[in-house]
């Protein structure tokens, strides 16, 4: 396994932001009923839903599950604005694991209003994340394979090479609408594989070769009255 960053690790703590690209894999936008996209579905996620590796995802009161999607997190190494797609690679930092945990009931129902996802997707411990590799130690982001157990089983594996969108595109894209800024991470999107996760439950994931993550998944706690 590859040895983290602690200085790359910082970055996160500077982040403002998570971009976060939804059906960026056809076989994932496939099975969830959705059509392929012409150009990339973007959503944000606050820095604030970030979980270290080793804590708790926790399912809010009202649900009984949540579906988590491995996906590749792109860690933003300097100030990007209007980058053309041939150079933004030079703007990444690193790369880590992210889950984009998705409580799939409340995101039903905010598509059919079309409402936004925030409320399925942006919730504290909804954005497990693993430590951040340095771009050295991953010299080919293209060719990463994904994976993600529940409780030993193999629910999700698939490769970064099948993404519709490629890293260069989603910078220079992203950037030409949107500042990011040091720290900033860009999850690319899930491949096919998801289902509930129940409380109780344990969920790894990794990249191969790479780094592995691991979370318990609890009820969160009804705050005390007072």
């Amino acid at each position: 396994m590859a040895t983290p960053c602690s200085a790359c690790h910082k970055l996160l703590q500077m982040g403002t932001k998570i971009v976060a690209v939804g059906r960026n894999y056809a076989a994932h936008a496939k099975e969830m009923g959705s059509a392929v996209p012409t150009e990339p579905v973007l959503f944000l996620k606050p820095t604030s839903s970030y979980l270290e590796n080793g804590g708790t995802i926790e399912v809010p009161h009202s649900l009984e599950s949540l579906h988590p999607e491995v996906e590749l997190a792109v860690v933003i190494g300097r100030k990007a604005r209007d980058v053309p797609e041939a150079v933004a690679m030079d703007y990444v930092g690193g790369y880590a694991v992210g889950l984009d945990m998705t409580a799939r009931e409340i995101q039903a129902s905010a598509k059919a209003a079309g409402l936004p996802w925030t409320l399925s997707k942006g919730q504290d411990t909804f954005t497990p994340i693993s430590s951040v590799l340095p771009t050295s130690m991953v010299p080919d982001p293209d060719n990463l394979e994904l994976w993600l157990k529940v409780d030993g089983e193999t629910r999700q594996k698939g490769s970064t090479k099948d993404t519709i969108f490629k890293i260069p595109f989603l910078i220079s894209h992203i950037s030409s609408m949107m500042t990011l800024l040091e720290g900033d991470v860009i999850l690319t999107g899930t491949p096919p594989g998801v289902g509930p996760v129940k409380v109780g439950q344990k969920i790894t994931a990794g990249i191969t070769g790479l780094l592995d993550v691991h979370f318990n998944v609890e009820k969160r706690r009804r705050p005390e009255s007072c």
